[in-house]
């Protein structure tokens, strides 16, 4: 699609735009979009869709697992299932981390130290033969896949334009959620047919194989100078030689492992934007929770159920939910952005990718939230059984509606510091689920599930309000703290 080149929104950086135009050799700032060929960027997306698979295979494989692992170390399902949270928390540090090294380094050399932590981890938690172990190999194993979604998101922004984004990030993301339909499945089977323990050994083959098709194929994505390193490795001293003949001699510090401060992406949180979608994603991703977590003790004991494939299978529903969805909210997205764009005469305003996220938001995500709960404590027979999977399947498809263009928007605002950006949103969302996954089981059996679902699909509502604020003064909130955000220059086709 063609428009002005001088379609920027007053509050969008002009200095970023100089930045994003310096980064190439010959000033075109679009021929950074065609360094790779389709073939190539198609390579590139489904490695980092690999990556971004595999949190949800350690996350979700383990859930079904709960009550085995329980038994098997002489614990409680309440205790043990702590160690979601803890892997929630180590999710988070590890994408924070990631995302502040992927900004230096750039994104390969993220992958290729994230993924043997990964292996340990995993190797660790198979080996585990008490509660205090498995706690702290289950965050190292946690914090060596986490890098995975956020650095791959950057990686598919690093290489697709805004018009084309929304689409490769609904590919990324729809390869993503194909984990939170099989990952319980298969770590339920696993659990019931063998051992909790080598669905955990598998995982660690699972990430050295990844790690070395990663060190063998995968390029790197960053757009020319925009790493920091780079930026160093240009001080040079050409010892008073002609600079067009001689061989620039590398600044020594640039040599130099550096240690960054893993928290700094948090820093972007001060946007009120960038911290409201945050707190967003993070209350439709606690209606999932409420659902998921629990489902051995809820769905599994109201339908008894105590199968761990079964219980696995009932997970399905979820991500099938959000595979059907990514595809759909993708196109849909880009669509949005394209026709509130020729409505403006050329004139981008980001939020209009949002959007879309409205009516999921307010009707499938608390709706189905509210009916499970009711299903599980009043339900009864196949039918009930059946509708309950059925909200589940609603769930996840209203969540990846919503998260979809959260993600791409996030992409399309920070451009330039795209994962961290993605890592410091994780990061907010991830301490405040590594407390609310903590607190289900002991509200469900304090409160009943009811109370409990009900409480979470009104917190829903309370996104979809924040959501509308979001749209509607989207300008004003990116006036009160500029974070560096991207101009549509760094965005658009040309």
């Amino acid at each position: 699609m063609s428009g002005p080149t001088n379609e920027f929104t007053p509050l969008l950086s002009n200095d970023t735009e100089s930045a994003v135009l310096e980064s190439t050799k010959d000033g075109d700032v679009h021929d950074i979009y065609d360094r790779f060929t389709k073939r190539t960027k198609w390579s590139i997306l489904a490695m980092a869709s690999a990556g971004g698979l595999l949190p949800s295979f350690v996350g979700g494989s383990f859930i079904p697992s709960i009550p085995q692992i329980a038994k098997d170390l002489d614990s409680t399902g309440a205790v043990i299932s702590m160690a979601v949270s803890i892997s929630i928390l180590a999710s988070s540090f590890g994408a924070l981390s990631g995302a502040t090294y992927a900004g230096y380094y750039g994104r390969r050399p993220v992958y290729l130290y994230s993924l043997p932590l990964l292996c340990i981890g995993s190797t660790g938690v198979a080996f585990s033969r008490s509660v205090t172990s498995l706690m702290i190999w289950r965050f190292i194993q946690a914090m060596g896949c986490a890098p995975g979604q956020s650095v791959g998101a950057g990686a598919i922004g690093d290489i697709y334009r805004l018009e084309e984004r929304g689409r490769a990030m609904s590919v990324f993301f729809s390869a993503c959620l194909i984990g939170p339909a099989l990952a319980p499945l298969t770590g339920g089977f696993a659990a019931h047919y063998a051992s909790w323990r080598v669905m955990q050994f598998a995982l660690g083959c699972i990430g050295m194989v990844l790690f070395v098709v990663m060190l063998r194929s995968f390029p790197e994505t960053s757009h020319p100078g925009a790493r920091k390193v780079d930026q160093l490795k240009s001080l040079v001293d050409y010892d008073g030689v002609d600079s067009r003949n001689a061989e620039p001699k590398r600044d020594w510090r640039s040599q130099l492992p550096v240690l960054l401060n893993p928290l700094s992406p948090l820093a972007l949180l001060r946007s009120p934007i960038l911290a409201s979608i945050g707190i967003i994603t993070t209350i439709s991703l606690f209606t999932y929770q409420v659902l998921l977590v629990p489902l051995a003790y809820t769905l599994g004991v109201r339908y008894s159920i105590t199968n761990e494939a079964l219980i696995g299978a009932c997970f399905i529903p979820a991500g099938v939910g959000n595979m059907i969805a990514a595809p759909i909210i993708g196109r849909i997205s880009d669509m949005s952005v394209i026709r509130w764009k020729k409505k403006r005469n050329g004139v981008w305003y980001p939020e209009d990718r949002l959007r879309p996220a409205l009516l999921p938001m307010i009707t499938l995500v608390p709706l189905s939230c509210i009916a499970s709960g009711l299903l599980s404590a009043y339900g009864s027979g196949r039918v009930g059984l059946a509708l309950n999977l059925l909200c589940l399947f609603l769930n996840g498809l209203g969540i990846e509606m919503l998260w979809g263009p959260c993600a791409a928007y996030m992409v399309d605002v920070m451009h330039a510091r795209s994962v961290e950006c993605i890592a410091g949103n994780a990061g907010l969302r991830s301490a405040l689920l590594a407390i609310g996954v903590g607190t289900i089981l002991p509200m469900i059996n304090s409160w009943g599930v009811v109370v409990t679902n009900t409480l979470a699909s009104s917190m829903a509502i309370v996104g979809f309000a924040l959501l509308c604020c979001l749209i509607r003064y989207g300008n004003e909130l990116r006036a009160v703290v500029d974070v560096g955000f991207s101009p549509s220059g760094s965005n658009i086709t040309p």
